[in-house]
């Protein structure tokens, strides 16, 4: 297919992939799971009408190579209402979100051929950490606020030090005899912008030490979360305005000169317009309905695995969550294009500190549920740590191994830290339940 043409200066130029429909690293990252379809047998169809839904099947269906996962979404569905065990529902649920995360940024990417850059980029800002987003709006309905706050941090926690660490630790390995560099710019404002959602967060966890704990100190903690969300909200538009339009230069991914025989060209869209808006609304109600599934089975899973619901949410659920991204992000390191991994793993860690969180607390202001950026201490120092080893790992501008090792040791660490605090806590509320039990009948 002929590259467009546009007139820059008096002269001809040809339009590039990205100039065409704004392809970010998200979206390039996901591509990477991608795969030609074969049409031949849909195009000897008679009928048009029934050869194109047949064709957009066999494209978004099969389109992955990730379409071996489809099938855990209707066990799931057959899992619920045939009464297995909720330990079946909570897997393949998870199993299942996982191919749909990545078919939600195949069809933005597919409707911003025909919208444009600006609006492909917002659909992507939009729709680019939906399962966390539903995730968080279902847990917030059933009431479990602690649901919420440990799996939009632990999603935050994944991007930055497992999905980079791994990206970084692999890239290096792979390209041990090359130079391993990165434009430094982009990470830059990523940092300052996770800098400044760990001060919405820092300031209402010292709330709770300036003053007694009262319920002044909680309400006045409430009124400063949701007043800083709507702030944080402010500086996530004024970044999208950052990103897609006044320095788009310093977030449009490069071109891929290497693409393998297998995945999908990406010179023209393969399904219409309406049919993607059809197939996105189609595939956020599935992801609402394994979210559902999830959230109401979590805790049950939690007793029966013996294994505490914090790390369920904050180690568990992201990286089934961010498995796409993950996977993708390792591929280009591989490449030796961290550009494009780095803006994976920072750019949705940003999205989901800056935008995922704040839209939450409003969420649960509007229904009338009382949510605060209130993380606690432990969950807020680990952020913290993560946010200023990232930034510090990133300073220089280059990569190698050890980098990345040093990431996954640190999520490794706080992953540990997580399951033993809260099967300790667990423990001893046992136990003090146990005590409380024998002195009361030591005194009948």
């Amino acid at each position: 297919m002929a590259s467009p043409l546009i007139m820059e200066n008096g002269n001809i130029k040809g339009l590039s992939k990205e100039t065409k429909h704004g392809r970010t690293a998200h979206n390039m990252s996901s591509s990477s799971l991608r795969k030609k379809s074969d049409l031949t047998l849909v195009s000897k169809v008679p009928f048009a009408c029934l050869r194109k839904l047949l064709a957009n099947l066999q494209e978004v269906l099969l389109g992955t190579k990730l379409s071996v996962l489809f099938p855990a979404i209707p066990l799931a569905v057959i899992a619920t209402y045939c009464g297995f065990g909720t330990s079946w529902v909570f897997a393949l649920s998870l199993l299942g979100l996982t191919p749909l995360a990545e078919r939600m940024t195949f069809l933005t990417e597919q409707i911003a051929y025909y919208t444009g850059p600006t609006v492909g980029g917002l659909l992507n800002a939009t729709f680019g950490n939906t399962t966390e987003l539903l995730i968080a709006i279902l847990a917030l309905i059933k009431q479990k606020v602690d649901v919420v706050k440990y799996s939009l941090l632990g999603s935050i926690l994944s991007n930055l030090l497992l999905v980079l660490g791994t990206s970084l630790f692999c890239g290096g390995i792979v390209n041990l005899s090359k130079e391993q560099k990165f434009e430094r710019k982009q990470s830059d404002v990523n940092s300052l912008l996770l800098l400044m959602a760990l001060l919405c967060q820092s300031l209402p966890l010292m709330f709770q030490y300036v003053g007694k704990s009262s319920i002044a100190t909680d309400e006045a903690t409430l009124l400063f979360s949701r007043v800083t969300s709507i702030v944080m909200l402010i500086a996530y538009l004024a970044y999208l305005v950052f990103q897609l339009w006044t320095h788009r230069q310093l977030f449009d991914a490069p071109e891929e000169d290497d693409v393998n025989n297998d995945e999908v060209s990406e010179e023209a869209p393969v399904i219409g317009f309406w049919s993607g808006f059809v197939w996105l609304a189609l595939m956020t109600a599935l992801t609402a309905l394994l979210s559902e599934y999830v959230v109401n089975t979590i805790e049950v899973v939690s007793e029966s695995w013996g294994i505490p619901v914090g790390f369920i949410s904050i180690i568990m659920l992201p990286i089934a969550g961010n498995a796409t991204e993950h996977a993708g992000a390792i591929v280009f390191a591989f490449k030796n294009k961290l550009d494009i991994s780095l803006g994976v793993s920072l750019g949705s860690a940003t999205q989901i500190a800056m935008f995922v969180v704040p839209l939450t607390v409003i969420v649960a202001w509007i229904i009338g549920i009382k949510m605060d950026l209130n993380f606690n201490l432990l969950e807020t120092c680990s952020l913290a740590m993560s946010i200023l080893i990232t930034a510090f790992t990133l300073q220089d501008g280059t990569s190698h191994y050890l980098k990345g090792m040093v990431l996954m040791l640190c999520y490794i660490i706080i992953s540990a830290c997580f399951f033993v605090f809260r099967a300790q806590t667990t423990d001893q509320v046992v136990n003090l339940g146990i005590n409380s039990s024998t002195e009361g009948m030591l005194r009948i």
